[in-house]
């Protein structure tokens, strides 16, 4: 009862301090739409000033109705039995052992699909066409989805009857070994994503011999960066939003420019933003966020390994535990949806350090390229992504994984000079 209690209470926080930040967001977005900030009025005009409250609103008070939804659709999963019922179910036509709990798991992530299927599609079809920015047909989405299910069952599936076969049959000190699991798969994906899932969704081409390449070659050698190529993602078939990045590990690193960026962008802007990737990399960001994702996981499964023979987390989240200790998959689907209510609460210390981050590659960026490049660049992407230019303070330091475009602009105008 006590954990109940807990529970209970963790989740009204999190979900009224989802409000209540959401709220703030919208209220200060509102107030602020028909005057673009003095740093943007040379660069932005208030037509797109309003395009980006109307966007910006708009996911918001979508979110605002999935996060009471979501609210409700964890207490239907807990305390008003669902997972019992699905959990009953399976154990009947199956019986107990691993089959059976990965038949849970799946029916969980299933039913939540389904759930969350009209917000996916509203989302696309419906805000991102009304902004001008959807370009994914309904064909796309379907291949996407057949895809994505695919590669979760092919990938997830042998995942967890490892992650459960050790819970059931290693002992005590399971989680350990899960740990270095978890990490070997991590780092598996790290490989296979450049060469083989990135492709399956999208077409990658080098980038043609010309100018801008040999720009960027340059500033991987002022930078010594080495990588497997340059290539052009055919990202505008599905959106009009631009982005650039660098995948992989080792020799066999990657850098990718969506074809919206190359369209948009000037070589000059192009070698900003790039610069400011490749900080992430040389000042070891990515490096860091690993050994941080790592450390956590390996706290989380000790916590889970110790959380997983108490009764009470069980009892306390309306689930009787196997009597016969046929428990992993009722103790990875209640810790899976209920981690979350928790970990909420340690959002804005992640969104600090990732902000911190940030200006450490802007001013990489700064030095190997120019400021005033990445400025521009930077504006046009605020543009073209119809990013707000007025966030909420409170909501920003809690959420925002860059700086607020003020301030970011303003960081770099200081290192331009």
């Amino acid at each position: 009862m006590t954990f109940t209690l807990i529970f209970i209470l963790g989740l009204v926080l999190s979900t009224a301090t989802r409000y209540y930040l959401a709220g703030r967001h919208i209220k200060h977005i509102a107030k602020h739409r028909d005057q673009v900030p003095s740093d943007f009025a040379n660069k932005v005009s208030l037509v797109e000033h309003h395009k980006a409250a109307d966007y910006t609103m708009a996911k918001l008070r979508l979110g605002l109705f999935e996060i009471g939804l979501s609210a409700a659709i964890l207490i239907a999963f807990t305390l008003l039995g669902g997972i019992q019922i699905i959990h009953n179910a399976s154990l009947e036509l199956l019986g107990p052992g691993i089959p059976q709990q990965i038949t849970l798991l799946v029916l969980i992530s299933v039913i939540t699909g389904i759930i969350d299927l009209p917000f996916s599609l509203y989302r696309q079809f419906g805000i991102e066409e009304q902004f001008g920015f959807n370009r994914m047909t309904a064909k796309l989405y379907i291949m996407d989805s057949i895809k994505g299910i695919l590669l979760g069952l092919a990938i997830g599936l042998p995942l967890l009857w490892v992650v459960l076969s050790l819970m059931t049959e290693a002992g005590q000190y399971w989680w350990i070994w899960t740990w270095f699991v978890w990490v070997g798969f991590n780092a598996l994906l790290l490989w296979l994503f450049p060469t083989f899932i990135a492709p399956l969704f999208n077409k990658f081409k080098p980038l043609e011999d010309g100018p801008l390449k040999d720009r960027i070659e340059q500033l991987l050698h002022r930078c010594d960066f080495t990588s497997q190529g340059l290539f052009i993602m055919d990202g505008s078939k599905r959106s009009a939003h631009g982005n650039a990045y660098f995948t992989g590990m080792g020799k066999a690193k990657r850098i990718v420019f969506f074809d919206t960026l190359i369209e948009r962008l000037n070589p000059q802007e192009i070698e900003a933003v790039l610069a400011h990737e490749l900080g992430h990399f040389k000042r070891q960001h990515i490096r860091k966020r690993l050994i941080q994702s790592f450390a956590l996981s390996f706290v989380v499964l000790g916590l889970l390994g110790w959380i997983s023979t108490q009764a009470w987390f069980y009892l306390g989240l309306g689930v009787m535990p196997d009597l016969n200790g046929y428990n992993a998959g009722l103790a990875l689907a209640l810790f899976m949806l209920v981690m979350p209510v928790f970990g909420f609460f340690l959002t804005p210390i992640n969104s600090m350090g990732s902000r911190n981050h940030e200006y450490e590659a802007d001013t990489f960026a700064a030095e190997k390229a120019s400021a005033h490049d990445l400025i521009t660049a930077l504006v046009k992407l605020y543009q073209d992504n119809a990013a707000t230019l007025t966030p909420d303070p409170l909501y920003s330091k809690f959420y925002d994984s860059h700086p607020p475009a003020p301030l970011r602009i303003a960081h770099l105008q200081k290192l331009a000079h």
